[in-house]
């Protein structure tokens, strides 16, 4: 509890270095061998964006918190896995960072989209006050559905990045709809056929020529994250090659999630454990300079990563993949259908065409929260609520 405070340059210290083992270490679809890429490993890790709690920023809401020490854990995960969205969307997924080295501005264009101040795309300000709409109040815990669902509203105003973020709900992920979200920015024939930006409408709207829509729509770069339960207390053990192998993905954005108390952003795994970026250290909100660069040394973890075995995550996670193009989404899910026909292992999720009958629109669920279906989908996924307490630093 006492470490959560110190600061990362304190902790530089107490981390182990990666075990000499002849197993593979995969990060976010990449492939390393420990003897020969170390640097490598320790370089790709350090390149990720690494949120943590922070202290002294401009109050939430005007009057709300100035920090999210014991609070904002899972908030700063679901910034990480979308700043490595962000990264590939922008800088691409080869992108190192090196200290001291002067990086370009898409970079800090990334980076200020996650800033603690309130008109960031992606700061904690925005997390939390759109989380109110999500029936969370301002400092109160979240579960890896609720930022995912937090997540994809803000992602609509960051017209810089375009990206289409869909959620899959109920353990499918049904590819039509991906398919649709992808091609909804058509400049339609006639713009009143099309009155709003929603996929939906424009399915129906728009010309279903194929050629036609083919020529006028390029894919939006996906987002795909998918809030899953594998286990009721602990996570079932049949789901571990298959969580596994969504980190050999080059899609991978990796998993958000943790242990009972704590949220960590995972970004790969060495044999039986998983490899993660750690928010729960205190560091102060960071203040653009004088000529509008940031100080940007505290958002990369200059440490070995953190460990953890793969039996001890939580059961409640959301998976994240991105899909530059419609190319990248094709692999994917031949990918996942490859992997249901893994010996031993159990699909996390299903990978479907369209939507199976019995599911009831998704339109209908976020018109009518009080619906049986909502309560149970609000229910099933941010039960993972209860089983964490908030720490009081």
């Amino acid at each position: 509890l006492f470490l959560a405070t110190l600061t990362y340059d304190t902790l530089r210290f107490e981390y182990e270095d990666f075990p000499e083992t002849k197993e593979p270490v995969w990060i976010l679809g990449r492939k390393y061998s420990v003897f020969t890429e170390k640097e490598e490993i320790l370089l790709d890790v350090t390149s990720r964006l690494w949120f943590t709690y922070r202290k002294n920023f401009p109050a939430i809401g005007g009057t709300g918190p100035t920090s999210d020490t014991g609070w904002g854990c899972m908030l700063r995960c679901g910034q990480m896995i979308f700043a490595q969205a962000l990264v590939c969307r922008h800088l691409g997924r080869d992108w190192r960072w090196i200290k001291g080295k002067r990086q370009m501005d898409n970079y800090f264009n990334v980076l200020n989209a996650f800033i603690d101040k309130k008109d960031s795309y992606y700061s904690i300000h925005q997390i939390a006050q759109m989380g109110v709409g999500e029936g969370k109040s301002i400092g109160q815990w979240y579960g890896p559905n609720t930022v995912a669902q937090v997540l994809k509203k803000l992602a609509t105003f960051d017209t810089w990045s375009s990206l289409a973020v869909h959620i899959a709900m109920d353990n499918t992920v049904v590819m039509e709809e991906i398919r649709r979200l992808c091609q909804s920015n058509v400049p339609c024939a006639g713009a009143a056929a099309c009155p709003a930006l929603e996929s939906d409408v424009l399915y129906n709207g728009c010309p279903e020529d194929v050629g036609l829509r083919e020529r006028l729509s390029p894919w939006k770069p996906l987002v795909l994250l998918i809030p899953l339960r594998l286990g009721l207390t602990e996570i079932n053990e049949a789901y571990i090659e298959t969580l596994k192998h969504c980190f050999m993905m080059p899609q991978s954005l990796g998993v958000i999630g943790g242990k009972p108390n704590s949220a960590h952003y995972f970004i790969g795994y060495v044999g039986e454990e998983l490899i993660y970026l750690d928010p729960h250290t205190t560091q102060p909100a960071v203040e653009p300079g004088d000529s509008g660069c940031l100080p940007d040394e505290s958002f990369h973890c200059q440490h070995p990563p953190c460990r953890m075995s793969i039996a001890e995550l939580d059961p409640s996670i959301a998976v994240g993949f991105f899909c530059n193009t419609e190319a990248d989404f094709n692999d994917w899910c031949q990918q996942i259908k490859k992997l249901s026909l893994l010996r031993g292992a159990l699909p996390m999720f299903e990978l479907v065409e369209r939507q199976p009958s019995h599911f009831s629109n998704p339109d209908v669920l976020n018109l009518t929260p009080d619906s049986s279906d909502a309560d149970r989908l609000e229910r099933f996924f941010d039960s993972e609520d209860e089983d964490f307490e908030i720490l009081s630093l």
